[in-house]
This record gives structure tokens, C-alpha cells and sequence, in this order.
């Protein structure tokens, strides 16, 4: 089975079985999906890290599966009911809903009607009234009474030949196969406001009467309404006949099980019992059923769809370009509370910290004016780093007089301070900086992240990050684990020093847990800096498969071996050696000889172990050992005088970063607090299904404001700088908005997009933005 296992995932995945074979061994071997995919190319086929990530959880689902499927057969065959047809159909099931429609009718359960009836012989009645309609009933049913079992009279024993039926019909796994398709196809979710809540869920009040296709939901307004129905305001259910007027009772479904049984209803004598045992069947039995799963399948997409966009936009920031090593100030802004200072040298160490009080109520500029400066001079200050928090704008105006008034050639950049509080509270910050104030940790946070927002950032649980949609509603097991993955991928691309990593960091690297990190750091503490990757397996616990694991992402700068600072793993080494031998080179002079690698042919220096992808990365990181994946460093300008959502007026054309894309659009900082909403269709003048086609997280854009809600502090925004402020830029012709609603409009009322009310952004955009800040 497991072989069958291997055949889907390569089929799934486009890729030759011996591929998926070979990369199941290896995870089955302990090895992680970073090491796989880029030290172990020729055993897979080149898979990549995505695909890795793909296959090992289809693998684990599959297998789950696979569990369930053999202690199903067990069951029923100690049941002594397993048929070869039976266990044919078992084997067959393809998903974990298939398997468990061929199980229920053997289903260990409480007693039912229908059983409770069996027991009082009432089966053949059942079974005569079904299959022989010209059967008389009454009559028949005359024949089953049974005082001892409470069937006293003919209705007693027609009600309990029913519940048996019914009880057949939503057991029946082929039929509730077609009625799940129909209902996957045709089936609408009605959502309704709940009488009396009007005005205390406004907030959802795009969904008080709302019917949409349930299997094109998008995942933001499914979640949007599962939270609505959570907190009280809202009342779902299935409409499984969209379209029919309400004086028509009979439902599609009830056609669908007519025909599975081959029935015709005429006027046969027990026709009408039959048409009842259908329309109950359906009604009382299988419609609530399908309900529930539909509604589930519903909000399992959208979190799958919600924890991609979050997954997505982790690694986007995650891998946000960094400043480099420089010495550092940070701010973090603040007014009644005055904001907190911190330097940091170029290798992120705290040189000193201060609280300065430059805005009201204290006002006390000159004094913070001084003090900055003099901690700018005395520490050689690059770089400042400004919190995006409360008065961001007021802080980022007064550095840039400080550096105008004592002209210094220093940079400042305003830094998103997401998560920087839940850092400073953290027993991580306890430990790294038990002796300072946890205001002042923050500071230190917004300091490094500019200087490297990878190795600051994996400090802070992902989920405190903000950058997802509906992050709370979502199955948070599912959600960790994604966003641990996308950690963990991203540290290992860019690659970790050695000698500076914290254990935080150090814990994301392949191969080690945090115990190994502790170690890692707590031997560098007692014996200094490493010298050479192999003095890892000095590391106490750190035993040879941690250290294959995790070798090739460490780097040791200016060590003994030069290839220590590479991506090339220890065992690799004797490849590169050999190069250096056939070459007459010495292997020093081989690194960074760009004209001298492009001539080399990987397939010359090929072995049993290294093929010629391996040789070619190898050739490649010689090239350019340690590269940083990461883009170049920018920095963003912010309009003066723009400060506050009142500054700004429909026409402006600003610049600003992306702080968050969604399905619907990507939210902008333009510096006056609150994110601005640039919505799908204002991305581009071409059609985009997805905005981060156009943008990502991080990215620095040019925007046009369109409209501004000072009351309620919202602002719609365009990135097509042709548009022109009072239209509506969401329903252009390139992007136009899906029918979210079966409800007819009149004639010349304005079309509604799916997001929005109005401009302005809607329930979800209000929610989010407010929840993001």
C-alpha cells in the first residue's frame, strides 16, 4: 500500500514515482525537507523545497488514511459482516468522506429508531412496503403488531418501518456520493442577521442578507461570516435548491434518491408512505448531515486559502532585505510615555539605552534632541530605526530635524514594529536582557530588525507577526506548523552565523532542536568563537546526524577553512578539492574566480556520491559563497506634512510599503497611522486573480489616494495613477467583482463588490484593519 501511496503523491505532484520513493526514504530517515531539497538533488530529481512540503503532508494524510482504512475492515469484519464487494469498495476510497460513508451503516452508535424497530420485527414491513408498493399498508401493517415492543396500533409500526428506511437511505455511501455532488455544484449559503442585532453586529452587516455559492466562497467572506455566526449576530444554513420559490417543497435531492432506488411514484397504495420515507429521509437525515460537512468543507478551504495568504506574506518579510551590519539606533515612538532609545553595534549588541520625552504632554525636545545626538556621535550611528507605532510620523519628523540641525549622514527608516511588544514581554527577552526594562527590549527589537529582520524576526511566534487575514479563526495547529515550515525555509536559504546566531535563531536551522541551539550558544559562551564547522561535534548532544543536517546552512566567517562561510556542505568538500587538484588552483583562488568557474563543466567532476546538480550548485556557491537570496536594501519616503489620516486628500500621489496582502487587495503604509487599502482591482490596469502577482509584503509602491474617511479612518488607494479620485477604481473592467448574491438588483443600482461597502473597504477590510494595527 504503501507503493500505491507513492504512485498518487507522484501523480499529484507531476513528478516519476522513484522521485517521491526516494524523498519519502529520506523523511522516513529523519532528514528535513531543507537538507532534501538542497543537499540531496540526485536522490530526488531535483524536487524543491515546495514540493517537499507538498508531498510530506499529502504523505501524512495518505497515511492517515491508510490507519483508518485498515482498522475500518477490522471492525466490520469483526461485525462478521465484511463482504469481498465491501471490502473492494474500502480499498477504493480515495478520501477520509468516502471511507467514512462506507462505514457508517456499521458504525458502532447508540440505539436508533430505526434499530429500536428491527428489534420489534418491523424489518420486513419495511422492506415489503419499499420494494412492493401495491402493497396496502394499513392492512400490512396490521400484520407486525407487537404490544410486548410498544406497537400497539398500525401507525406504530408504519412509523417504525419508516425510521428503518430512513435510516438505509442516509447510510447509502453511493447515494450520499451524488447528492454531495449536486449540493457541491448548486448548494448556496444563506446568511441572515439575527433579529435585534442590527446594530451591534453592523460591522457584519454585509452578510444581514447574503446567499452565496458555498463551494466559491472566498475564503475571507467565509470566514467573515463563521465569525459572525461565532460572535451571535448571524444565523447560517444551506439552501440546497437555489433559485426554487419557497411554495415548492419538493427538494432536487429528493428527485436524486427517487432515482438511486429506481422508484416511480404513482398512486400505488403504498406510494405515499415511500414519497414520506424519501422527503423525511432527506429532510431530517441527510440534508443536516450535508449541511455540516459542506459548511466544514467550507471553512476548511478558508483557512487553508487564509493560512496560504499568511504563509505567503511571512516569507515575504521574512526575507525583506536588510540594512546589514551597522550600528543602529533604535525608536520606539511613544507620547505620554516617552520614547524608548536603544544602540546597537553592527553585530546587534547593546551599547546603551535612554527615554526621551520630545513630544506632549512632557515636551521636551531640546533635551531629547541633545541626548540623541550625543548617543549618535559617541556611537558611530549609521542607521536609524523608527517604530511605525503611535506617533511614528511625530517621531520620524523629529529625527529628521536632529540630523538636519547637527547635520548628520545618517539614514533613517521607519521599521513595522509588529509583534515587538510580544517579544519584549517573552521569557526569550527575559533571558537575553534580564537586567533592562521591557520597554526598552523593543527598541532593541525595532533596532536589529532593520539590520537583519530575518534573525530578529524568528524571535517572535509567527502568529504575532499581523501579516495574516482572520489569523484567529483559523485551526491554529494547521497555522503554527505552516508557519514554522516557512521559518524554518527561509532561515535555512539565507543561511545563519555561527558565531552570532542567537539559540532563537540557531533553533530554526535544520537539524537542530532547542536543546542543540542551547548547547550551540552555551559552548560558544565557555570555549569563543568557532573556528572550523567541524568543532559542532564538540557540541554536547550534537551527534552526526544533527550535524549533517544542519552543517551545510552554518557559516564561519573568516575561519579556517574558506569554505566554511559557503553553502557548501562539509561533505561536499573533497568535490571541491578535487576541482582545486585537476585545476592547478589553489582552493582560496577558486573562490570568487568568476571567469575561471563559468568554464568548468559540472559533469567532469562528478562521482558516485555528487551528480551534476550538486557539482553545479558547488560551482555556483564558489562563485559567490554565501550569498545573500535576499533583495537589495530600500527604504521607502514618506510626504512631509503628511502625517494623520486628515492630511491627505483624494489625488495625492504618495509612496509607500506594503504591510499586508490579502485575497482582496493589498493594505499600504503611506505614514499617518492607519493602512490605506488598494483593492484587487486597483493594482493594475491588466486583469490580476491574485494581488501577489502584482505586489508582496514589504514592497515599496507609488499610490494615488481616491478617497478618504477621516471619521472612520479609512482610505481606498490605487496603484493605477491614471484613476481618477470619485470613481470607482474596484469595478473596472479588468477586475470585475464577483456575484456574491442571487438577489436581483434593480436595474440602475450600483453594482456591490464582494469586499466593500462602498469604497471604503467593507466588514472584513474594517475588521482586519483595525485588527492589524
Amino acid at each position: 500500500m504503501s507503493k500505491a501511496i507513492c504512485q498518487l503523491i507522484a501523480q499529484e505532484l507531476n513528478v516519476r514515482t522513484e522521485q517521491v520513493n526516494a524523498a519519502v526514504t529520506l523523511i522516513d530517515d529523519g532528514n528535513t525537507v531543507p537538507f532534501i531539497a538542497r543537499y540531496r538533488k540526485e536522490v530526488t530529481g531535483g524536487l524543491d523545497d515546495t514540493q517537499l512540503r507538498t508531498l510530506d503532508s499529502r504523505l501524512t494524510y495518505l497515511r492517515e488514511l491508510e490507519e483508518r482504512r485498515q482498522t475500518i475492515v477490522k471492525s466490520i469484519d469483526d461485525q462478521g459482516k465484511l463482504t469481498p464487494e465491501l471490502t473492494e469498495a474500502i480499498q477504493k476510497a480515495d478520501s477520509k468522506t468516502r471511507l467514512e460513508d462506507l462505514y457508517l451503516p456499521y458504525k458502532p452508535k447508540r440505539r436508533t429508531k430505526g434499530q429500536i424497530a428491527i428489534e420489534a420485527g418491523l424489518e420486513p414491513l419495511a422492506v415489503t412496503l419499499w420494494n412492493h408498493p401495491e402493497t396496502d399498508p394499513e392492512n400490512e401493517a396490521h400484520r407486525y403488531l407487537n404490544p410486548d415492543h410498544k406497537i400497539d396500533d398500525t401507525k406504530a409500526a408504519l412509523d417504525g418501518a419508516r425510521s428503518i428506511m430512513m435510516e438505509r437511505i442516509a447510510e447509502d455511501a453511493d447515494l450520499l456520493e451524488k447528492i454531495r455532488h449536486y449540493l457541491n455544484r448548486h448548494a448556496e449559503i444563506v446568511s441572515r442577521v439575527i433579529g435585534g442585532k442590527e446594530v451591534a453586529g453592523e460591522k457584519f452587516k454585509d452578510y444581514f442578507e447574503h446567499n452565496e455559492a458555498i463551494a466559491k466562497v472566498p475564503s475571507h467572506r467565509a470566514l467573515a461570516m463563521l465569525r459572525g455566526r461565532n460572535e451571535g449576530f448571524l444565523s447560517l444554513s444551506m439552501n440546497a435548491d437555489p433559485g426554487q420559490e419557497d411554495s415548492v417543497r419538493q427538494s432536487h435531492c429528493e428527485n436524486l434518491i427517487t432515482e438511486h432506488y429506481a422508484i416511480h411514484l404513482n398512486n400505488a397504495p403504498a406510494d405515499a408512505w415511500r414519497k414520506q420515507v424519501i422527503s423525511w429521509a432527506w429532510r431530517i437525515k441527510i440534508a443536516m448531515h450535508m449541511e455540516t460537512e459542506l459548511m466544514g468543507a467550507m471553512k476548511e478551504r478558508a483557512e487553508i486559502d487564509a493560512i496560504d495568504v499568511f504563509a505567503t506574506n511571512l516569507k515575504d518579510l521574512l526575507m525583506a532585505a536588510p540594512a546589514g551590519p551597522k550600528a543602529t539606533l533604535g525608536l520606539d515612538p511613544g507620547l505620554r510615555t516617552g520614547c524608548k532609545v536603544a544602540v546597537v553595534d553592527a553585530t546587534g549588541k547593546v551599547l546603551a539605552t535612554d527615554t526621551i520625552y520630545p513630544h506632549q504632554p512632557q515636551k521636551q525636545y531640546d533635551k531629547a534632541m541633545h541626548s540623541v545626538t550625543q548617543l549618535i556621535q559617541r556611537h558611530n550611528v549609521d542607521l536609524i530605526a523608527i517604530g511605525n507605532g503611535t506617533a511614528s510620523r511625530e517621531t520620524d519628523a523629529f529625527a529628521a530635524d536632529l540630523l538636519k540641525r547637527a547635520n548628520l549622514k545618517v539614514q533613517k527608516i521607519t521599521v513595522s514594529e509588529a509583534g515587538a511588544s510580544v517579544y519584549s514581554a517573552s521569557e526569550l527577552a527575559a533571558n537575553e536582557f534580564p537586567n533592562m526594562d521591557v520597554s526598552l527590549r523593543g527598541a532593541v527589537s525595532i533596532a536589529r530588525r532593520l539590520q537583519d529582520p530575518l534573525a530578529e524576526l524568528v524571535k517572535i511566534d509567527p502568529k504575532s507577526i499581523g501579516v495574516g487575514q482572520y489569523q484567529h479563526d483559523v485551526s491554529q495547529s494547521l497555522l503554527s506548523k505552516r508557519l514554522d515550515a516557512v521559518v524554518e525555509d527561509c532561515v535555512n536559504a539565507v543561511g545563519v552565523d555561527l558565531n552570532m546566531a542567537s539559540a532563537a535563531l540557531l533553533t530554526r536551522v535544520a537539524g537542530l532542536s532547542t536543546t542543540l541551539a542551547d548547547n550551540i550558544v552555551k559552548y560558544r559562551d565557555e570555549n569563543g568563537r568557532f573556528n572550523a564547522r567541524t568543532e559542532l561535534k564538540k557540541v554536547a548532544r550534537l551527534g552526526p546526524k544533527a550535524f549533517e543536517q544542519c552543517a551545510g546552512f552554518l557559516r564561519i566567517m573568516e575561519g579556517k577553512n574558506p569554505l566554511d562561510a559557503s553553502a557548501v556542505h562539509p561533505e561536499a568538500y573533497p568535490v571541491v578539492k578535487t576541482i582545486a587538484e585537476k585545476n592547478q588552483q589553489n582552493i582560496q583562488h577558486l573562490i570568487g574566480n568568476t571567469e575561471f568557474l563559468r568554464g568548468l563543466k559540472a559533469s567532469e567532476y562528478t562521482d558516485d556520491n555528487f551528480g551534476v546538480p550538486t557539482v553545479t550548485d558547488i560551482i555556483k556557491e564558489l562563485d559567490k559563497p554565501g550569498r545573500d537570496p535576499r533583495p537589495e536594501f530600500k527604504t521607502a519616503t514618506f510626504a512631509d506634512g503628511i502625517t494623520e489620516v486628515s492630511d491627505l486628500e483624494p489625488g495625492m500621489v504618495l509612496e509607500g510599503v506594503v504591510s499586508n496582502v490579502a485575497n482582496f487587495g493589498a493594505f499600504v503604509d503611506i505614514g499617518v497611522h492607519q493602512d490605506g487599502l488598494v483593492h484587487i482591482s486597483a493594482l493594475s490596469d491588466s486583469f490580476v486573480s491574485d494581488p501577489r502577482e502584482v505586489v508582496k509584503a514589504g514592497d515599496i509602491v507609488k499610490i494615488k489616494v481616491m478617497e478618504v474617511d477621516v471619521q472612520r479612518k479609512r482610505i481606498a488607494l490605487s496603484m493605477r495613477l491614471t484613476d481618477e479620485p470619485g470613481q470607482d477604481n474596484r469595478t473596472s473592467r479588468h477586475n470585475a467583482p464577483s456575484k456574491a448574491s442571487v438577489k436581483p438588483k434593480a436595474k440602475n443600482s450600483p453594482k456591490k463588490t464582494d469586499d466593500s461597502n462602498g469604497a471604503m473597504g467593507g466588514a472584513f477590510a474594517a475588521a482586519f484593519a483595525k485588527a492589524k494595527r
